[in-house]
C-alpha cells in the first residue's frame, strides 16, 4: 500500500483556493521553495500531473480536478480527528462580528479553520454594520469584529484595503439616467461616500428606497431600477460593478479594518484574530494561478 502525505495534499489545496505559490505559502508559514517542493513530491508519488503550467497562468489538470476533491475530504478527515484528540481544553465562546458585505468569501474559511484548532469553542456570528458593530463593543456586546469604513478608528487596525465601485443590474441601464436612482440602506457606511462624490461631480440623483432591509436593496439594483455602491470583491453574481468611464465619480477604497475587546485575549481569541489577519492577506481568488 502507498500512502499519501497530508502535508503535501495541505500545499496542494492551498495552491488552488489562494490563487498561486506565493499566496500559499504565506497562508501556510512556508517558503515558496518549500510549496513548490511538496507539489513536485505529490506529482512525483501519484505519477500524474496535476498542474497544467501550459499558460502563462497556471490550471488544474484532468487528474488535479479529481484529486481535489479527495484531497479536501482527507485534510478534513484529519484535521477533525486531530483537533478532537489532541485539543487543548478551552471552552466557551466568542462573539464575532462581520458587517453583511464581507461575510464572503474569508470569514466562512476562518471559521472551519478555528472550529477544527478549537473545537470546544462556539463562535457566535454577528452580522449587522459597522456603526451597529461600534455600538455593540462600547457595549461590551461583542469579542472581535470587523468593519468597513474610510479610516481606522483608535484601537484598530487595517487588515487590507478594497475598492469601492458603484454595481447594477447584470446589463442594465439604470446608472445612464438623471436623476440617478440610488439604493442604499439608510445606515449604509458607503451612503455618505457615494453621495458626496455625486455632489461633488454635480450629477442629480434621487434616493429610490428609505429602509434598513438589505433584500430591498438588493431588489431595486437587480431589477435595474437603481444603483449601489459595494466593496469589489463582494459583488453578488447577479450584479456587476459599473465599469469606470461611465461618467459615474470614483469611489475610492475602503479599508476592512478589525477592533477587539478591551483587556487580555486569551489564545482562543487571539488565534482568531490571527487567522482573520492571514485570511485577509489572501484573496483566495478563484483557480487559476500564477506561474
Amino acid at each position: 500500500m502507498r500512502n499519501l502525505d497530508i502535508a503535501t495534499l495541505r500545499a496542494f489545496i492551498a495552491v488552488v483556493e489562494q490563487g498561486g505559490v506565493t499566496r500559499a505559502a504565506t497562508g501556510l508559514n512556508l517558503t515558496q521553495s518549500a510549496v513548490s517542493m511538496q507539489l513536485k513530491r505529490l506529482e512525483d508519488a501519484l505519477g500524474l500531473q496535476l498542474l497544467d503550467r501550459s499558460n502563462r497562468k497556471i490550471g488544474l489538470t484532468n487528474a488535479g480536478e479529481q484529486l481535489l476533491t479527495y484531497a479536501r475530504r482527507m485534510i478534513a478527515l484529519n484535521d477533525e480527528v486531530y483537533g478532537r484528540l489532541t485539543a487543548p481544553a478551552y471552552e466557551g465562546e466568542i462573539t464575532l462580528g462581520v458587517p453583511h458585505d464581507i461575510v464572503y468569501p474569508v470569514v466562512p474559511r476562518v471559521l472551519h479553520q478555528f472550529a477544527t484548532a478549537y473545537p470546544r469553542v462556539n463562535v457566535n456570528l454577528r452580522s449587522s454594520r459597522t456603526i451597529r458593530l461600534h455600538e455593540a463593543h462600547e457595549k461590551g456586546e461583542i469579542d472581535l469584529y470587523l468593519t468597513t469604513e474610510g479610516a481606522l478608528l483608535p484601537g484598530g487596525e487595517t487588515l487590507t484595503q478594497m475598492r469601492l465601485r458603484w454595481i447594477g443590474a447584470r446589463d442594465g441601464v439604470a446608472w445612464k439616467k438623471r436623476p440617478l436612482r440610488l439604493a442604499f440602506c439608510r445606515w449604509c457606511i458607503f451612503r455618505s461616500v457615494a453621495l458626496r462624490a455625486l455632489d461633488d461631480a454635480g450629477i442629480p440623483w434621487d434616493m429610490a428606497v428609505e429602509s434598513e432591509d438589505d433584500r430591498a436593496v438588493e431588489a431595486l439594483v437587480s431589477a435595474d431600477l437603481a444603483v449601489a455602491a459595494m466593496l469589489e470583491d463582494s459583488i453578488p453574481p447577479h450584479q456587476q460593478a459599473i465599469e469606470p468611464g461611465s461618467g459615474l465619480p470614483d469611489l475610492g477604497h475602503s479599508k476592512i479594518n478589525m477592533y477587539g475587546k478591551t483587556g487580555p485575549w486569551d489564545e482562543a481569541l487571539t488565534d482568531l484574530a490571527d487567522m482573520l489577519r492571514r485570511g485577509y492577506q489572501t484573496t483566495g481568488r478563484p483557480m487559476l494561478m500564477e506561474a
